[in-house]
């Protein structure tokens, strides 16, 4: 069974368990508890203080992408691809394949519905799998809020993720969705739904590493903090600090 069957077949089964990773040490450790790995845009953020995920190449992208596929061995692996890198069909196959071919990842993940449904058809038949992500939209959405309170966005986002079945893809993130509506759209669906802030009633979860080992300050409604790696980091490093000021490191262990 494929990677991406493997995934398809958890739907009603199993929750899938999915977490991002910008660096192979990283990777190498999520590998261990996660089903899928996504190479997210949010490293724009993340990493880099973008002010939005559209600042992001693709490039950079790829730079991360590499260094993930190193700390990988049997999580399927998705990279998002970034802002103006699929506005055609044309201009997708020729970047998702770009993507593929030097990183040698799983698959691609693009954002929207009804609007890239001729790119997502495309890819696809060009057998590059593409997951899906509906809801809040970091690449467009110039407001951060949750989506489902309104009976015409409600309508447009369960339309669009039978569009997004229709046009093949293998998984679809729900992000910041109403619980209700994420759990109808779930049940509505034979492909997987995977929720960051869209209820437990989602097929899986997805969260950015660095905002659940508290390595990011920003506080999420969403986010559950599950370690404080920032304290430790923080801890250790004033001990290396105190120990080099007192001459007490390197001592002779350390030295040739």
């Amino acid at each position: 069974m494929s990677k991406i069957k493997k995934i398809i077949s958890k739907k009603n089964k199993t929750k899938i368990v999915s977490l991002t990773a910008y660096s192979k040490n990283v990777a190498s450790i999520l590998d261990n508890y996660c089903d899928i790995i996504l190479v997210g845009d949010s490293l724009g953020s993340v990493l880099y203080n973008y002010k939005s995920t559209r600042e992001v190449t693709l490039s950079t992208m790829i730079e991360h992408s590499k260094s993930v596929r190193m700390g990988i061995k049997k999580s399927l692996m998705i990279v998002d691809m970034p802002h103006n890198t699929y506005r055609n069909p044309k201009e997708a196959l020729k970047n998702a394949k770009q993507i593929m071919k030097k990183t040698k990842c799983d698959g691609v993940k693009l954002e929207g519905g009804k609007k890239i449904y001729a790119i997502i058809k495309t890819l696809v038949k060009n057998k590059i799998p593409v997951m899906g992500h509906l809801g809040l939209l970091p690449q467009s959405d110039r407001t951060y809020k949750f989506k489902g309170k309104k009976k015409p966005e409600r309508d447009r986002i369960i339309q669009d993720s039978h569009l997004l079945e229709k046009a093949g893809v293998f998984s679809i993130v729900l992000e910041c969705v109403e619980t209700s509506l994420a759990k109808l759209v779930t049940q509505n669906l034979k492909v997987p739904t995977i929720g960051i802030g869209a209820s437990k009633y989602c097929d899986g979860q997805i969260l950015v590493i660095d905002d659940l080992i508290g390595l990011n300050p920003m506080n999420y409604k969403f986010v559950k903090k599950y370690a404080n790696i920032k304290s430790e980091i923080s801890k250790a490093v004033s001990n290396y600090s105190k120990e080099v000021r007192k001459i007490k490191f390197p001592n002779k262990k350390n030295s040739f």
